[in-house]
């Protein structure tokens, strides 16, 4: 990536920045006083509990801050190393550094997930998406982008789907408003084909697909999609990824968490189940709803 580009964060930066603020707290420390201390800059010590310094802690830094914190051996040894990876991205090619800075970090956080519930109340999942509709919804999204900047994105959304075919697949839960069915993205031809790989993807064990049909009236996602992250780490808190035209968000808090978690459950039970959900897309792509 370019150097004068912050490198997106990784699932092990925002573990070892989640480690570093609750040694912290634990010892009963304002950063002030850490700063004091340490002689370490508040504002380095900031950016370093919330992942977002442009490199990874020095080891005297690291060194300094777990003595201070009364670390255990384990917790030394376990976050030293944490330390030395959390550089490492999940997925990450060099035209990405052509994408939007939010979006590499999305991508990079995905690659490393072990689950992701998505809503979306326009278009099918990007993880579903076959490349014609992906060009498409890109083209459509971003008027004024060039034919390079359309192919990078449609190639990225391309690459993203090899998720749900590594050995130890993503385990996704896709739940789309029936709206997205039947809007004619990229025309008929394109759509028809759209819906059969929804309907062959979904068939897969570590897919689930479901709808939410016009019939079920108002529903709590109609203030916007959005994207649930979990991790196989129990260490590495969940994010919710919402992107809008104001600018994309990523949501740590435990109440956000909780707050998009519940509204997913709700989606959940007013939308059809699997096996209906593929008649209503069966019929759509057949052109009889």
């Amino acid at each position: 990536m370019p150097k004068d580009r912050p490198t997106p964060p990784t699932v092990r930066s925002r573990r070892l920045a989640a480690e570093l603020r609750r040694l912290r707290e634990a010892a009963g420390l304002t950063r002030e006083q850490v700063s004091t201390q340490t002689g370490i800059n508040p504002a380095t010590l900031y950016r370093h509990e919330t992942a977002t310094a442009r490199s990874r802690p020095q080891r005297r830094t690291m060194i300094a801050l777990l003595n201070l914190y009364g670390a255990t051996d384990q917790q030394r040894e376990d976050l030293l190393a944490l330390s030395r990876e959390v550089d490492v991205q999940g997925w990450l090619r060099p035209y990405h550094a052509e994408l939007p800075e939010p979006y590499t970090t999305y991508i990079s956080f995905e690659a490393e997930a072990r689950a992701v519930r998505n809503y979306e109340s326009l278009f099918i999942p990007g993880l579903l998406q076959t490349e014609d509709y992906a060009r498409a919804v890109i083209r459509g999204n971003l008027p004024m982008a060039t034919p390079t900047q359309v192919d990078q994105r449609v190639q990225a959304r391309m690459e993203r789907q090899v998720v749900l075919s590594k050995d130890s697949p993503l385990q996704l839960w896709a739940i789309v408003d029936e709206a997205a069915l039947h809007r004619q993205v990229g025309g008929a031809a394109v759509m028809r084909s759209q819906l059969e790989k929804l309907l062959e993807t979904a068939e897969q064990p570590h897919v689930t697909v479901q709808v939410i049909p016009y019939a079920a009236g108002a529903h709590g996602g109609m203030q916007g999609s959005y994207i649930l992250l979990d991790f196989p780490n129990s260490a590495d808190p969940a994010v919710v990824y919402v992107e809008s035209m104001a600018g994309d968000l990523f949501l740590e808090a435990e109440a956000d968490i909780r707050r998009y978690s519940l509204v997913f459950d709700t989606l959940r039970a007013q939308a059809l189940s699997p096996d209906d959900t593929a008649g209503l897309i069966t019929n759509v792509a057949a052109g009889r709803q």
